[in-house]
């Protein structure tokens, strides 16, 4: 076929390259533009593409990035292009209905989570944070209502007890890539079928804001521990040590300990126990403001942290 493919992040390069390896010609990558970085802490005169550029040209296919995806010159120019179906991983804006039914087999998306459960910008750190047992992929057509569209294939996976949002995403990917190799075949050969998702069912994930990961150190240790993994490794679970933002990661249940919610309770080989609401969690590494990640051991032999300190309030030092 004939494919135009839209991506942006790390999470899309597994699905083009599997587009690529199994002989689809992809006439084209739409991409988001390239972003500026730090350049030595200071100045941001450096580019970066996106991942999925990366691999664009590293294969050859033609790249557009547009600021929006709208506007006659735009459209005119995939028109050009005659695609037969567009593929849409994590690209990062909305497209018009014009874009969607431009391919003359329409647009399908591959969404990390079994639709119509968490639509939106965030699925794979929200099943984690829920405590979900089950994630997944859907592979489905694309319509203007957000994730709404009908499902042509659901590829269901178990989330592992000690999975990391950053772990889980990772073979998202992959499942991902898998299954839109297989919708493309059933789509060609006539045999897909498409389910409609039940709109009364549906929950959203929304996009994750700064708040969305502090850590509420009254809640129970479990949902401490899976609010931890969700946003392991980014955008990292935060807290308070006092007045100053640290972020932590691999985060356990650790049985046996309690105190007052976010007493650094005491250090156990490389890591912390921290108290919560009910029970405390084992905390494995911690990222402070202009400091390299460590073991939490090492923040508290090194005094970044103290046994009885609390963690969570935001006084000043």
């Amino acid at each position: 076929m004939r494919v135009l493919f839209w991506g942006t992040p790390d999470f899309a390069t597994p699905a083009l390259r599997a587009l690529v390896g199994e002989g689809h010609d992809v006439v084209a990558v739409v991409t988001q533009p390239d972003r500026s970085r730090a350049n030595g802490g200071r100045s941001r005169s450096s580019l970066d593409a996106s991942p999925v550029k990366v691999v664009a040209t590293e294969e050859g296919i033609p790249v557009l990035q547009p600021d929006r995806p709208r506007g006659e010159d735009f459209v005119s120019s995939l028109r050009a292009l005659e695609p037969d179906v567009s593929v849409v991983v994590a690209y990062g804006h909305i497209l018009s209905k014009e874009v969607i039914d431009l391919p003359r087999l329409g647009t399908l998306n591959i969404h990390a989570s079994l639709l119509p459960l968490y639509r939106g910008a965030a699925p794979i750190q929200a099943a984690i944070r829920d405590g979900r047992a089950e994630s997944g992929v859907s592979i489905m057509r694309m319509e203007v209502a957000l994730d709404a569209g009908p499902v042509i294939l659901a590829l269901p996976t178990p989330i592992l007890p000690d999975e990391t949002g950053g772990e889980l995403q990772l073979r998202l990917a992959e499942i991902g890539a898998e299954g839109i190799v297989e919708a493309l075949a059933l789509l060609d050969l006539g045999g897909a079928t498409e389910t409609a998702q039940r709109a009364e069912a549906a929950t959203y994930a929304k996009k994750i804001e700064r708040a969305d990961a502090q850590i509420d150190w009254n809640a129970s240790a479990a949902v401490v521990e899976r609010l931890i993994r969700a946003f392991d490794p980014k955008p990292g679970a935060w807290t308070f040590r006092s007045g100053l933002e640290v972020k932590l990661y691999g985060a356990r249940v650790a049985t046996g300990h309690s105190g007052p919610p976010g007493t650094v309770l005491t250090g156990e080989g490389d890591a912390i126990i921290v108290a919560c609401g009910e029970g405390a969690v084992r905390v494995l590494d911690v990222h402070g403001a202009g400091r390299k990640r460590q073991r939490a051991g090492e923040w508290l032999r090194g005094r970044g942290v103290a046994v009885g300190d609390v963690l969570g309030a935001p006084t000043t030092p």
